[in-house]
């Protein structure tokens, strides 16, 4: 073997990863090892919430690098059942399990889908119902889950037990059921696959129609939840109550974290033995947690989200009324997309060369993803930017 590597990088080539190195980030804004600046409405995909390096997270942070790092989940972590307290307390759940990331929630919530119907129902139910351009995860299994096929390719064979249908389209889900439905599991927003919310009715039918035929509802709160969608939980604008939800991204506030949370009755199904991880809710990711949870309930963040998603709202459909690139701009609280007539690959570029960072949703559709902390002022600064660059596009166009 030859002992000369040359400068190709040692990482895989699994991300078309932008010509930037960024090494320092505080609130809204972000510096690149060239000492540029950005205003970051990426926030690493929603996972920074609070802004980089939010003072209370860190605090809590450094103290729990002070005493204790790892130990097992052989053992007691005051930690871990304070973070799950918290997170039980202030939602529908009965009972957390923490993982890595959003992707090993999204698993241990399929597992206990079907578990719970195998060893406490007794009724062998295996089948999972998602929908089209929905987004679960990479792992086999919550690939298979996600309704894209992009996703999918050269993976083969997939676990068998995924059922797709349509969003929003009532008799199509009623369709997909069958004697083996384990449960249906949905985003209340579709990020990766465009922006797009769930309507109401959809929701409410979708919640009836589990309730009918014994069906698990599971609500995947990867992206839209800790106050993203400008409530505590997305599925909270729906008056619903799901039997499992799944938390990742913003509950850490840039420590990878996961969770999954069920009602009391699914309790027995994950019994010891059934399911485990061994960095999972550890001593510093819960501590994380911890204060993660305390700021956004305490400081009412959420709430700040939802204005702040109105007004950026507002702001852009009167910057881009009459813009012919347009085609709408949709979202719920701090989870916007704007949906384009082509693809918005180049205006990204443009963006960022601008000094705003913002991320796609679909080959069309351009995703705002602030912190929930952000200003009208730096929401002004973005919308003078992609709406310049949007009238420039226009222009060209002509």
């Amino acid at each position: 073997m030859s002992d000369v590597k040359g400068s190709e990088s040692s990482l895989f080539p699994t991300y078309a990863r932008y010509p930037v190195a960024l090494v320092k980030g505080q609130g809204s804004w972000l510096w690149d090892d060239k000492g540029t600046k950005y205003l970051d409405f990426m926030c690493g995909l929603a996972v920074t919430n609070l802004g980089h390096a939010p003072q209370k997270i860190k605090e809590a942070l450094v103290k729990q690098l002070d005493e204790l790092w790892h130990v097992s989940n052989l053992f007691h972590i005051p930690n871990q059942e304070e973070a799950a307290r918290l997170l039980t307390d202030n939602s529908c759940a009965d009972a957390v399990f923490f993982c890595n990331s959003g992707a090993e929630a999204n698993e241990a919530a399929i597992k206990l889908a079907r578990r719970y119907h195998q060893k406490v129902l007794g009724n062998g139910r295996y089948e999972i119902i998602t929908f089209t351009n929905s987004f679960h995860g990479r792992t086999l299994a919550t690939l298979t889950a996600t309704g894209q096929d992009k996703v999918k390719e050269g993976f083969s064979p997939l676990p068998e037990g995924f059922r797709y249908a349509p969003l929003n389209d009532e008799a199509a889900l009623e369709a997909a059921i069958t004697d083996q439905t384990a449960a249906i599991m949905i985003e209340t927003v579709q990020a990766e696959g465009g922006v797009h919310p769930v309507e109401p009715a959809f929701m409410q039918f979708a919640a009836k129609l589990c309730e009918k035929h014994g069906i698990l509802l599971i609500v995947d709160e990867i992206q839209t939840g800790m106050g993203r969608t400008g409530k505590l939980f997305g599925f909270e604008h729906y008056g619903i109550e799901p039997d499992i939800f799944t938390l990742a991204k913003g509950l850490g506030s840039g420590f990878p974290v996961g969770a999954m949370l069920a009602k009391g009755k699914l309790r027995e199904a994950f019994s010891a033995g059934s399911h485990g991880s061994t960095f999972g809710g550890t001593p510093i990711a819960t501590a994380v947690v911890k204060a993660t949870v305390e700021t956004i309930v305490g400081d009412r963040v959420a709430d700040q989200a939802a204005q702040a998603g109105e007004y950026l709202v507002g702001q852009l459909r009167t910057s881009l009324a009459g813009n012919p690139f347009v085609k709408e701009v949709r979202g719920k609280g701090l989870l916007i997309g704007i949906e384009c007539v082509q693809p918005v690959g180049d205006l990204i570029t443009e963006a960022r060369e601008r000094g705003l960072l913002v991320v796609t949703a679909g080959p069309n559709v351009i995703r705002l993803l602030p912190n929930l902390l952000v200003t009208n002022e730096e929401i002004d600064q973005a919308v003078g930017i992609l709406s310049a660059l949007l009238a420039e596009q226009t222009a060209a166009a002509q």
